[in-house]
This record gives C-alpha cells, sequence and structure tokens, in this order.
C-alpha cells in the first residue's frame, strides 16, 4: 500500500513541476518532453534491460535447477548442516527448509537477486511453519532475514550483465568492491544478531566456517586484483 502512495506521489510532483514550469517559465512542451520520456524509458527498461537479463537468468536459473534435480541440493545442506544448525538452533537439521535456506543463499551469492527473492519467500513461509509464536518473528526469521539482506555475493552476474548492457567501459571494475562489501555486511550480520540471540559464535564449527570463508574470499580477492594489474 506504501509503495502505491510513493508511485501516485511521483506522477503528482512531477506534474506539479512541469506545470510551474508551464506557468512561470513559458516551457510549453514540458508536457510533451515528459510524455514522451515515459513512453521512451519504458522500451529502454523491457527491450534494452530486462530482456536481456532473462538468457542471463535462465542460464543460472537452470544450473541451481538441474543441481536441485540431481540431489546436489540435498548434498550441499548435508554439509552446510553443521553450520545452519548453530546460526539456526531453532530448525531441525533434516528439515526440508534447510534446502531452501541453501537456495536462496545461493542464488545471492551468485548475484541472482530477482531468483533469490522467490526463494527467500518459500524459506521465510517454512521459518514461519516453525514459528511456535505466529504473532512475532523467530529467531531463525531474523537470522534469515539478516543474511538474506546482507546478501554475500560472489559472482554479482546480474549487476555485471546490466552494467555490460549499458555501456560501461569495464563492466566488472564492482566486482572486487562487492565481494568486500556484501561479506563485511554478511559477517557484520551473524555476529551482531548472533550476540543478541547469544548464539555461541566461538563454537569451533562456526569458527571453522567463518574462518574458511574468510580465507577463501580473501584468495579470491588478491587473486582477482593480481589479475588486474
Amino acid at each position: 500500500m506504501v509503495l502505491n502512495y510513493i508511485w501516485v506521489g511521483f506522477f503528482i510532483v512531477a506534474f506539479i513541476f512541469a506545470l510551474v514550469q508551464s506557468l512561470f517559465f513559458n516551457d510549453y512542451a514540458v508536457f510533451e518532453r515528459i510524455m514522451n520520456s515515459s513512453f521512451d524509458m519504458a522500451k529502454f527498461a523491457v527491450m534494452d534491460i530486462c530482456l536481456p537479463l532473462v538468457g542471463i537468468m535462465s542460464l543460472w536459473l537452470g544450473f541451481m535447477n538441474i543441481g536441485e534435480k540431481a540431489g546436489a541440493i540435498r548434498f550441499l545442506a548435508r554439509i552446510v548442516g553443521p553450520f545452519f544448525s548453530k546460526l539456526f538452533p531453532g530448525v531441525p537439521r533434516n528439515h526440508p527448509v534447510n534446502g531452501e535456506l541453501l537456495m536462496n543463499f545461493s542464488a545471492n551469492m551468485l548475484g541472482l537477486d530477482n531468483a533469490a527473492t522467490p526463494l527467500g519467500l518459500k524459506a521465510m513461509q517454512s521459518l514461519q511453519e516453525l514459528n511456535p509464536h505466529k504473532e512475532s518473528a523467530s529467531n531463525a526469521q531474523i537470522m534469515f532475514l539478516a543474511l538474506n539482506t546482507s546478501g554475500l555475493t560472489i559472482i554479482p552476474i546480474s549487476v555485471i550483465a546490466q552494467r555490460a548492457i549499458l555501456g560501461a567501459a569495464n563492466p566488472t571494475d564492482v566486482f572486487v568492491p562487492i565481494i568486500i562489501a556484501t561479506y563485511v555486511a554478511s559477517l557484520t550480520a551473524i555476529l551482531y544478531v548472533g550476540f543478541r540471540q547469544r548464539i555461541s559464535l566461538l563454537n569451533k564449527t562456526v569458527f571453522a566456517w567463518l574462518g574458511g570463508m574468510s580465507l577463501l574470499l580473501a584468495g579470491l580477492v588478491l587473486w582477482l586484483m593480481h589479475l588486474d594489474k
């Protein structure tokens, strides 16, 4: 509902400014420019941005679907199960929601934001089924929301694709900054929410996973920086 008000507000503000520009500055062509730019931007959004992204999204979503059908998601869910059981102590270790969480995190790490949204909604719905207090968010839901919002990204496919579509000189310039920014955001989310929920983050399982991920990403960043030289 709030977004509807914001959307209508855009039109009202644009109309007021156009009216002022027409009455006080004798710019009578302003309304024509507004209409033409509206149609031009609508065409640009669909033809130049959305459609080229469809192929990229379809490719990576296809890989993820193949992995799910082949059992790779369940296999990976068992591998990360000990880590998830520490971050989400209220979720049973063999519950299907662990696979849904992994699918969402995988889509985020690949930069497939549009794909991560429905996967995140499905995971949140499953967490709500486990929530004993339906009127308030559970600790697992809060932790998941924090991690989903921070969005650890290793391969920012969508951002790089959009930069390439819009003609960036080097679309991959954002690669390293995105990895660093999302890693710091995710680590901060884990530490802060874990502290508030009194999760034992000094547990050897959590420490091993966070340490391994830190070393992996640090190595990846150094390698990418070496390639740029």
